[in-house]
């Protein structure tokens, strides 16, 4: 069978024809025009265009053309569905939806702007939709968080962040990586609930809930609150890190929020139990 569309494909176009070649019809051929000329250059070939308007094969509601090929050939497989979520964040611009969305969309912009060939680029993309796929199926539930990662931004923290009494005008780059940084400890431990249901196919107000009474009589703010302390707790424990410098680790905005939080749930000030810690440790060696 034969499949067209317009050229220069990002991500939905090359989404697709990878659905296509590996869930329904792995001989078919993917034919890219003008777009001015998907209608009438389909007509002549016989293939059936998708990813413009007006045709069967295309966006629908708040979905995106790779949506529209798992509803209308019963595609349910949850790997595919967690793919889904992904090509339609970076396809419609909503990042949120998905952690990968932005990622999706850097690496299907970058690979469009290094190769002009439509057909190599669909090649290359369909290894980045193989490689898509098996995180979805096989690894979605790992986690790359080790602790060289730490470290980094702890000295990055160090270099460019806490240097907040320094009169010195911070430089537009060093507020832009602060930002990214913080993104990147956000996205830990920092979740929604519309995220969450996005990926579970749960409406948010059900999770909202339902939440408690599967996670400690906890609300999902309380919980993710819990697991910040109990993450901070370990660096407490196990590590030479400073207060603010467990904080940004943490997710917290900043050190008092840090202490106020953790003095809530634990009874007393972090730098108070860091106290006691090495308090039990000379006691223990005498």
């Amino acid at each position: 069978m034969k499949w067209i569309t317009r050229e220069r494909p990002k991500i939905d176009r090359i989404a697709c024809p990878w659905l296509i070649k590996r869930f329904i019809d792995n001989e078919a051929e993917i034919i890219y025009v003008p777009f001015d000329q998907v209608i009438k250059r389909g007509q002549e070939l016989g293939a059936t265009p998708f990813d413009i308007p007006n045709v069967e094969y295309t966006h629908y509601e708040d979905k995106c053309t790779f949506d529209y090929f798992l509803k209308k050939h019963q595609l349910e497989e949850p790997a595919l569905q967690r793919v889904a979520l992904i090509v339609r964040g970076a396809d419609t611009d909503v990042h949120n939806l998905a952690s990968p969305c932005s990622g999706l969309w850097a690496i299907s912009a970058g690979l469009a702007h290094n190769i002009s060939d439509d057909m190599e680029l669909l090649e290359k993309g369909m290894l980045i939709y193989d490689a898509l796929y098996s995180w979805a199926k096989y690894l979605h539930k790992e986690k790359h968080t080790q602790n060289p990662i730490e470290h980094l931004l702890v000295e990055v923290y160090n270099k460019y962040i806490k240097q907040k009494g320094e009169k010195k005008k911070v430089p537009e780059w060093a507020l832009e990586l602060k930002e990214i940084i913080q993104d990147q400890i956000d996205t830990n431990l920092s979740l929604s609930l519309k995220d969450v249901s996005g990926e579970l196919n749960v409406h948010p107000a059900y999770l909202s809930r339902e939440f408690s009474k599967h996670f400690d009589n906890l609300s999902f703010g309380e919980y993710i609150r819990k697991l910040r302390i109990e993450k901070a707790v370990k660096f407490l424990e196990a590590s030479s890190y400073s207060i603010s410098e467990i904080a940004y680790l943490t997710g917290f905005s900043d050190q008092s929020h840090f202490t106020r939080i953790f003095k809530k749930s634990m009874n007393q000030s972090p730098s108070g139990y860091k106290k006691s810690l090495q308090k039990g440790k000379k006691n223990s060696n005498s």
